[in-house]
């Protein structure tokens, strides 16, 4: 394997409308409290690694994220890093999406989806790898093979581009998980990328049981569904059907 610069991906810290059960889309939306105290938490995690380069989406939350996560370190703004166009869908409670006749498209047919005044999830997932990939190989060109950078971004977006690593057709994407303050680390090589960690929040595992269910709540096949914009993360999280995803 020829060696490559290396990618770490950092979704934004937790929102006050994943806390909510909302979709922010490109909306400016700020961290909450948790999200605040997980920007910290994973900063302390990126501390001491040599970044040749860090880029972030423009929305308020991510910078916000790199603020508190790595304060000094300046961020150069890309745009092709920015959340996907949710159009109409912006601001409205998972909990009311659900039951959009788009949905089923959004979790089945992903590549089919096109938001109302907003932009198709293929055209997102292509900008996204595109921005990636080009940036990868302005950073290995510039700073050499043994390169380190990081890109601050957003749930479907990161999905996207560990679709792509992956070879994974966009259709297949909503069966990936990138939690709030996670980290996902991609190296590209001339052959095909590698993907070396996938939604690392370095927490344990205590996080991962379901919560228990409400006395007389049934099961609903909705249950199955992806958070769409990535939701609020693993215990943070339950279902659109609950309107706290």
């Amino acid at each position: 394997m020829s060696i490559v610069a290396t990618l770490l991906l950092l979704r934004h810290g937790r929102t006050t409308a994943n806390a909510d059960g909302g979709l922010a889309g490109r909306l400016p939306v700020e961290l909450d409290e948790t999200g605040r105290a997980q920007a910290v938490a994973v900063g302390e995690r990126l501390r001491g690694l040599p970044f040749s380069a860090v880029v972030t989406s423009p929305l308020i939350r991510c910078r916000q994220t790199l603020d508190l996560a790595l304060p000094g370190v300046a961020a150069v703004t890309d745009d092709g890093l920015t959340e996907c166009g949710y159009g109409d869908w912006e601001g409205q409670p998972l909990k009311k999406l659900a039951k959009d006749p788009l949905w089923p498209v959004v979790q089945q047919h992903p590549s089919a989806a096109v938001f109302p005044n907003g932009e198709a999830m293929a055209a997102m997932a292509a900008r996204s790898v595109a921005t990636v990939r080009g940036l990868d190989a302005r950073v290995t060109a510039e700073h050499g093979p043994e390169a380190v950078w990081l890109a601050c971004s957003h749930g479907d977006v990161i999905k996207s581009i560990v679709a792509d690593a992956l070879g994974m057709h966009l259709d297949l994407f909503q069966r990936i998980v990138v939690d709030p303050a996670s980290v996902t680390v991609i190296r590209y090589t001339p052959i095909r990328p590698f993907l070396l960690r996938l939604n690392d929040t370095g927490a344990g595992l205590a996080g991962l049981v379901p919560p228990k269910r409400r006395r007389g709540r049934r099961s609903r096949a909705v249950e199955s569904d992806a958070a769409v914009g990535g939701g609020a993360g693993a215990g943070g999280a339950v279902t659109a059907a609950d309107g706290t995803s």
